[in-house]
């Protein structure tokens, strides 16, 4: 099950709408065929780690990391595939919430004579899978919020100075979490004033730059900027209010920039829930956030981050410096959301936390 779950991180980012399985036969103590969901979704983990064995997954066993799929798709399911090619035990890590499947899988197995296991790798396979799960179950993406800050949990000098507040490492870590998500969004302040690029230049990682977002609602975002200009190159989503100029959305939906009309607030922004489910829509399931203080704010404000990627830098700038959170509206201590720490790198000088958020 260690390796099947090793094989499911491979493609993060790239399997969505589907979530990204592994799956490992193995016959007589020997492995016999892997798999990892394909990038785009198809085809699933178990076809090819079944076309990988041939014949050798006849009485193995099968170890995967999401309950064999139970629905007929662009291919015969999972599950059904597993039956036919004679395996005499299945072990499964997680079950999928999908209606579709919910158990459904695993009967089937069951009716057919093969003895079924559940519950193997179970809590790994859950963060695995939390993006997926996240989609189905409320009907958004997981939510990741990146924050750089100095030690004392600020992100730029008093003059706005934060070019870079972390070294190599650090920023290299952060764009294998871009290549991680389906998306990373932004906030069109932030797009106007920093002009990103927002793709993910590791080696080798080029091609997994996620979709690019930005929250803009009077679509002010300059045909000039790099997300406008390489549109084409990498899938860019603008979220405009619905009153928004139609003259400034038809001359960017030009350049390759697909619009999406969300309502607005009453302060005349958009609603982060009415994006964040459109995205869900759309069948996206892990989101990065990227961007200032304001946006980060707003999102913990909502009750919308589910995870926090904080890179703590190796250096302290002040109580006159820019703070990574802004207001939270917050008047007592136990209205603070509480967060369990998932794993801790050290990056260089630099550290890397990864949070979930508790309840």
């Amino acid at each position: 099950m260690a390796a099947a779950l090793a094989l499911s991180r491979r493609h993060l980012g790239r399997t969505w709408p589907n979530p990204s399985v592994g799956c490992v036969i193995v016959r007589d103590g020997y492995v016999v065929g892997r798999g990892v969901t394909a990038p785009g979704g198809r085809p699933h983990a178990e076809t090819e780690a079944l076309k990988q064995a041939g014949v050798a997954a006849k009485g193995g066993t099968a170890y995967v990391t999401l309950e064999p799929c139970a629905h007929q798709g662009e291919t015969a399911p999972c599950c059904d595939a597993l039956v036919d090619a004679g395996v005499s035990r299945v072990v499964i890590a997680l079950g999928d919430p999908d209606p579709r499947t919910a158990g459904a899988g695993i009967a089937r197995l069951d009716a057919a004579g093969i003895s079924v296991t559940i519950g193997v790798g179970e809590e790994e396979a859950r963060e695995l899978h939390a993006g997926f799960l996240c989609r189905i179950t409320l009907g958004r993406p997981l939510v990741t919020l990146k924050v750089a800050a100095s030690l004392d949990g600020n992100v730029a000098t008093a003059s706005g100075d934060s070019q870079w507040i972390t070294g190599a490492l650090a920023r290299e870590q952060g764009h294998l979490l871009r290549a991680e998500n389906d998306g990373i969004i932004v906030g069109g302040g932030t797009a106007r004033q920093d002009d990103p690029s927002l793709t993910c230049r590791l080696p080798g990682l080029r091609a997994s730059t996620p979709v690019r977002i930005v929250c803009d609602s009077d679509l002010s975002l300059s045909l000039q900027s790099k997300l406008v200009e390489s549109a084409g190159d990498h899938p860019t989503w603008l979220f405009g209010a619905e009153d928004a100029d139609g003259e400034r959305r038809m001359a960017l939906e030009d350049r390759g920039v697909d619009i999406v009309e969300v309502p607005r607030t009453s302060d005349g922004g958009l609603d982060p829930y009415a994006v964040f489910a459109c995205l869900g829509e759309r069948g996206m399931t892990r989101l990065l956030v990227e961007g200032g203080p304001t946006w980060g704010s707003a999102l913990l404000r909502a009750g919308l981050v589910d995870r926090l990627a904080w890179f703590f830098a190796s250096v302290a700038l002040g109580g006159d410096a820019k703070a990574a959170v802004g207001e939270l509206d917050l008047q007592r201590l136990a209205d603070a959301a509480t967060w369990r720490v998932l794993s801790r790198s050290v990056l260089g000088d630099d550290t890397l936390v990864m949070l979930a958020r508790q309840g």
